[in-house]
């Protein structure tokens, strides 16, 4: 090799290497935009997202990138939320509630949608069946049953035994709550407990709704899903415990501010698995080809301060079911 030519190779791989090196950089991760309804601080549950990518190798911030975007307990923001997701250009986005599902489906119709926790994704019209979804969108339901409602007033009940009377607490707006009302209506109706259905919109009217279901006489009350009742949980355990009020709900977050115990699906592993979706479309899946699933983990949490503050005996046997104790 002559001078020259050494001089030659030398200089265009000297020119080469940077912009190889460049590109080595910049080499596309996927992007995955997360639509949630709380804070940061108040929606532990959706980080079970992030464990669920650890489980199948994605680290954020190192093979996958994860937008993270909070309503901050106000529905109204989705839409701009998800419209911000949209001109990022994610690959996928996980939606967390109803709403945010609504949003992202207005939103968009080619970027894949994977839904952590709705309560009814087919009478929404989120996808056609749960078997075949057919849409853009996939993921999980965490859809109420008389089943599921029943084994919130059977718990209260067993805590609870002369309880006749249960008032619940729903938002009309939320997309999920008749069709929560009408699974607990059906099993009150087996159980034979009276039901109190009391309308909140918005946590200046809990003083309100509280007046009602002390002036009806309710001696117990559950708490359907709702972006303003679950952001107003702490207010709402204050006022149950001022009036006596044994208070269930659907997760272990409103226990844990207070209520006297929650059941329902896991929010966390739910978060977990729609990890597996996320998964299976970035390596070329369609989600109108993935099944929607129905949850496998239920948690039944028991805050027993509050038991001890209202004057109620837990029984050994339901303490030993609970899969969390808060003393």
């Amino acid at each position: 090799m002559n001078r020259r030519t050494f001089l030659c190779g030398l200089t265009l791989e000297t020119l080469c290497a940077p912009r190889v090196a460049k590109a080595q950089l910049t080499k596309k991760i996927p992007r995955v935009g997360v639509l949630a309804g709380q804070t940061p601080e108040a929606s532990p549950p959706i980080f079970g997202l992030r464990q669920g990518l650890r489980e199948l190798g994605y680290i954020e911030g190192q093979n996958i990138a994860i937008e993270w975007r909070w309503a901050h307990g106000k529905n109204e923001r989705f839409a701009d939320l998800a419209a911000e997701l949209v001109q990022l250009n994610v690959d996928v986005i996980v939606a967390a509630t109803d709403p945010a599902v609504q949003a992202a489906q207005k939103a968009t119709g080619t970027i894949p949608i994977v839904m952590a926790f709705p309560t009814d994704p087919v009478a929404f019209g989120f996808v056609t069946t749960l078997a075949r979804p057919s849409g853009n969108i996939t993921g999980l339901s965490a859809q109420s049953s008389p089943e599921i409602a029943g084994k919130r007033l059977q718990l209260l009940r067993e805590v609870a035994p002369t309880v006749a009377r249960i008032a619940i607490l729903g938002d009309p707006r939320e997309p999920g709550t008749q069709e929560d009302l009408k699974a607990t209506k059906t099993a009150a109706q087996a159980w034979g407990v009276q039901l109190q259905p009391v309308d909140v919109q918005s946590g200046a009217e809990l003083d309100r709704a509280f007046a009602a279901v002390v002036r009806e006489h309710a001696g117990g009350l559950v708490v359907l899903r709702s972006t303003v009742l679950f952001a107003s949980r702490a207010r709402i355990a204050q006022l149950a415990a001022q009036h006596r009020l044994p208070t269930t709900a659907w997760q272990r977050a409103l226990p844990e501010a207070g209520f006297l115990m929650s059941y329902g699906a896991s929010l966390p592993d739910a978060a977990r698995r729609a990890a597996y979706f996320v998964d299976r479309i970035l390596k070329g899946a369609k989600p109108g080809d993935l099944p929607v699933e129905q949850p496998t983990k239920f948690d039944f949490v028991i805050n027993l301060k509050t038991a001890k503050a209202l004057g109620l005996t837990i029984p050994p046997s339901l303490l030993l079911r609970a899969d969390q104790v808060i003393e």
